[in-house]
């Protein structure tokens, strides 16, 4: 009999969810927008503490309306984290910008501040500073906001955070995606929580955040008939999806625990194998441990893809760390800033890390194969370099 198939991190519903979706069908609200979509928008901001909050359909499509509120045009500069999926930058790509990427470091593998302030030195020495820099937050672990906000403020750049994969983690006891002048939020389908599909704009700017439901809903004018004076965008949220979110952001506090738990048994388990290692968390953060990723030290002998095509023959899924924008085919000969002239922290994660099942509906026995899977694959080709030694 074949083992049934272990996700990365599935969707968990709540069992409330279509209490919500009952009201848009009775109410006949099931297009874009209504009282479900104005009732997300209000909890979603009072849950992170933000004065406001734009239900969009996905997370790129708020960075986008972020780099517009914020003005990038063609030919301007964006600083952007590297390790990160290419939804961080594509947005910038579609406003004819250029972005920059900047590399990793090794205590929360987010934005590197010493890379950072690096490319702003040389920016602001050819006197073209970025329009804004897009700070991503890595499998829910938080960056070093202090030291990026330093930087930021010092040369008067705003910031954008990318908090697709950390809506619930905290930094010095504040929500992550509440640091810069936007925060954007994803709610895809194998996030902590998901609508299917779908994201939010939040910030303490309520005028910019109005601006941005004008440029989601088509930019159209306010009269009597359609008229449109400007470009806009169809990136409104359906009412029935902000009702999945509803029910979903009622547990998130639970779903937060569970995968916290997840790692801490991964950890318990797993830490006495010399060579591997977890993702950090940063001290006075709080991830929410999103996915938990481990690092295969070559010393090891086993290479991450031969561990990922192990779990793959057990009927389990895992994947490589996000390979860096700065070595995508997509960006070739885009500038880049490493962590160091001899260190780029970015691409050893992306050789050696490996995401394991995380999901918050992962059972105990499901937990139990991929940790089985994991030792017996790694102290097999332990014992096969011995017999080669010997």
């Amino acid at each position: 009999m074949s083992l049934s198939k272990i996700y990365l991190s599935p969707p968990h519903m709540s069992g409330n969810e279509q209490k919500y979706i009952n009201q848009a069908f009775d109410s006949n609200w099931v297009a874009p927008l209504g009282p479900n979509v104005d009732a997300f928008e209000k909890e979603i901001a009072s849950y992170v503490g933000a004065s406001g909050a734009v239900a969009v359909n996905s997370g790129t499509a708020a960075i986008h309306l972020a780099l517009s509120l914020l003005g990038v045009t063609k030919g301007d500069k964006v600083f952007c984290s590297s390790l990160t999926f290419v939804a961080s930058a594509n947005p910038i790509l579609y406003l004819g910008a250029q972005p920059v990427f900047i590399d990793s470091e090794s205590d929360t593998w987010n934005m590197s501040p010493r890379a950072l302030e690096k490319a702003f030195q040389d920016a602001h020495l050819e006197h073209k500073l970025p329009k804004a820099v897009i700070v991503v937050n890595l499998y829910g672990q938080s960056a070093k906001m202090d030291e990026i906000l330093a930087l930021c403020d010092q040369f008067d750049v705003p910031i954008i955070e990318d908090a697709a994969e950390s809506l619930g983690s905290t930094y010095r006891g504040k929500v992550s995606g509440t640091f810069g002048r936007f925060g954007i939020f994803s709610f895809n389908g194998n996030k902590i929580i998901t609508t299917s599909g779908g994201g939010a704009l939040i910030s303490n700017d309520v005028e910019a955040l109005q601006r941005a439901r004008f440029l989601a809903t088509q930019a159209r004018d306010s009269t009597l008939f359609y008229q449109h004076s400007e470009m806009g965008y169809n990136y409104r949220m359906s009412n029935i999806l902000a009702g999945i979110g509803r029910a979903q952001l009622e547990v998130l506090d639970e779903r937060v625990e569970k995968r916290r738990l997840i790692f801490e048994r991964y950890s318990k388990e797993l830490s006495n194998i010399t060579g591997l290692s977890f993702m950090p968390e940063l001290k006075n953060t709080r991830s929410n441990r999103w996915l938990t990723v481990v690092t295969i030290d070559q010393e090891l002998g086993i290479s991450t893809k031969r561990l990922i095509e192990a779990l793959a023959e057990e009927n389990i899924e895992a994947r490589h760390v996000w390979k860096p924008l700065h070595m995508q085919p997509l960006f070739e000969n885009t500038p880049y800033y490493s962590h160091d002239k001899n260190e780029d922290v970015a691409q050893i994660l992306f050789k050696t890390g490996i995401c394991l099942p995380s999901g918050s509906n992962l059972t105990e026995e499901e937990q139990n194969r991929v940790i089985s899977c994991l030792k017996n694959t790694i102290y097999k080709e332990l014992f096969k370099l011995k017999e080669v030694k010997i």
